[in-house]
């Protein structure tokens, strides 16, 4: 996931998910990146709220390695089929979702608060990446985190990807606003297999608060809209992290 202060940025795209101002607010704090002297290796020196990012035992990603067959709960999704805004927050593109779309597991239900995009995908499955990964943030109400994952293949495209990657701001905190007929469904697979395990935001503060299910199918995208992207974030996705011994169970 992404943003300078991931918390900062949460908590405002919940209370004005249209707000440009939250944008500007959630690129203040401590400068992080994905490569050089801030980056990824160091992100647990880079600011004490960042500890846990070197010192967490429940890190994301992972390689997704023999996973452990299990009778897990149903997902169901209830997207709607519209957006708030695109934004360019500087470390990927985000884009926040008015309330009203949900996602429920067993008793849990969460409420999506914006989805984002990796380059290359953060996760692997058996040591292999995908072209990109895309991540659906929710928010359940006692305030834990409930992040989808979707792996993003190349092959053919994905209209509702290529419509985004068309409109998406090209300059750091730009906010593309009054979009039409987005629907983030469109960017699930028809599978709900999936894996899970205990896991971590993947970007500072690295918060150990996060339940991860990763789809098992991906969706496609054509080459040329992933290489849009890449003109902008060639590479957003942090390496995969230790186990420590965690299980991770996939659905029957």
């Amino acid at each position: 996931m992404d943003r300078r202060n991931f918390i900062q940025a949460l908590a405002a795209a919940v209370a004005c998910p249209i707000c440009a101002d939250a944008v500007q607010a959630a690129s203040a704090g401590p400068h992080w990146s994905y490569e050089g002297a801030n980056g990824a290796d160091q992100w647990g020196k880079v600011a004490k709220e960042f500890a846990v990012c070197t010192t967490g035992t429940r890190q994301s990603p992972l390689d997704i390695v023999e996973p452990i067959g299990a009778e897990l709960p149903n997902l169901a999704t209830r997207y709607q089929a519209n957006v708030a805004d695109v934004v360019n927050n500087g470390h990927t593109i985000q884009v926040n979702v008015p309330s009203g779309s949900t996602l429920t597991t067993g008793r849990e239900t969460y409420e999506l608060v914006q989805f984002h995009f990796h380059r290359p995908s953060e996760h692997l499955i058996e040591g292999a990446r995908s072209a990109m990964e895309c991540h659906f943030v929710h928010r359940n109400p006692q305030g834990s985190l409930g992040v989808l994952g979707v792996m993003m293949a190349q092959g053919a495209g994905n209209p509702t990807f290529a419509k985004l990657v068309e409109v998406m701001p090209r300059r750091e905190g730009a906010v593309k606003a009054g979009l039409d007929g987005i629907d983030p469904s469109a960017l699930l697979p028809a599978s709900r297999a999936y894996f899970k395990y205990a896991g971590s935001l993947t970007t500072p503060p690295c918060s150990e608060d996060v339940d991860w299910m990763l789809l098992a199918d991906p969706i496609t995208a054509s080459p040329d809209d992933i290489a849009k992207f890449a003109q902008l974030y060639p590479m957003n996705a942090r390496p995969a992290q230790k186990g420590f011994r965690r299980f991770v169970l996939k659905s029957a």
